[in-house]
């Protein structure tokens, strides 16, 4: 009976810690290792650009800023937000350059 809590419990705790929050500051400083990969990330909005549908917003953690990419609308400039995307490296959006960048899944303002 303990050895099935004790089973139970460890595997409630590896399920959480895959739903954790990613530090900005860490995916920019290794970009190789969260290419391609989903992350969230949670922050406030420094800089909106976009329409309705899409566009593109700066989110600042603390530890760092990133452009994420959004085809669902951007949120305010000044809003709180989380974030889950896939990380993408070298990305050209018309005549702008972004190094690292989110190409959001789902943004959930808090």
């Amino acid at each position: 009976m303990r050895l099935r809590f004790g089973f139970s419990v460890l595997l409630a705790a590896l399920l959480l810690s895959g739903c954790g929050v990613t530090r900005v500051g860490r995916i920019l400083d290794e970009p190789h290792r969260f290419h391609n990969r989903t992350v969230r990330v949670e922050g406030k909005v420094n800089r909106s650009y976009g329409a309705v549908i899409a566009g593109v917003y700066q989110l600042d953690d603390g530890s760092g800023s990133i452009y994420v990419i959004s085809n669902r609308g951007v949120p305010r400039t000044g809003a709180s937000v989380r974030v889950k995307g896939r990380v993408m490296n070298g990305i050209t959006i018309g005549s702008r350059s972004f190094g690292t960048a989110i190409q959001e899944e789902s943004h959930r303002v808090r």
